[in-house]
């Protein structure tokens, strides 16, 4: 993809603002695909997707969470690890009020309202990520490192199998 062809969505302003390095990686996004059609259009594994997460903690607020394509979050376990009392997804239109961004378009780059960010413990391990670039249809591919340098994510155990 060439640079021109970058959409500039909050999250790419963002990336680019912070000298980010990463790789745009664009697919034809389908209602309801999900981390699966992203992975099957980009021929990558399903577990190198990372899907955002916008949940709400009990006495804490908005939050989001940063799993494997192929994995669900134990609500349980993230809010026993974090100390709240339970943790719920939002709706798709507080996700967007919170966020700025459309469900299947979730970045954790350049949100509206800056939340706190939790990470799967074992992304950060990966070689590689790909991650939402703010825009259905459209991810970024970087290191782990890179991530954790941008965005400071909190790490947690509350991968369950999908």
């Amino acid at each position: 993809m060439s640079k021109d062809k970058i959409p500039m969505t909050p999250a790419v302003r963002e990336l680019m603002q912070n000298k980010a390095v990463f790789t745009p990686r664009a697919y034809a996004y389908e209602e309801k695909g999900g981390t699966a059609v992203a992975a099957r259009e980009l021929h990558e594994d399903e577990h190198l997707i990372i899907k955002t997460l916008v949940m709400e903690a009990e006495g804490q607020g908005q939050l989001m969470v940063l799993m494997h394509g192929d994995r669900q979050v134990s609500t349980k376990a993230l809010a026993r690890q974090i100390g709240a009392r339970s943790v719920s997804p939002l709706s798709p239109e507080a996700v967007t009020k919170h966020t700025g961004y459309q469900v299947g378009g979730v970045s954790p780059f350049g949100p509206r309202k800056r939340l706190p960010v939790y990470a799967e413990a074992s992304i950060l391990q990966l070689p590689s990520l790909i991650i939402n670039g703010g825009k259905r249809g459209f991810l970024v591919q970087m290191s782990p490192a890179e991530l954790v340098r941008l965005l400071g994510p909190t790490p947690v155990t509350v991968a369950v199998e999908s």
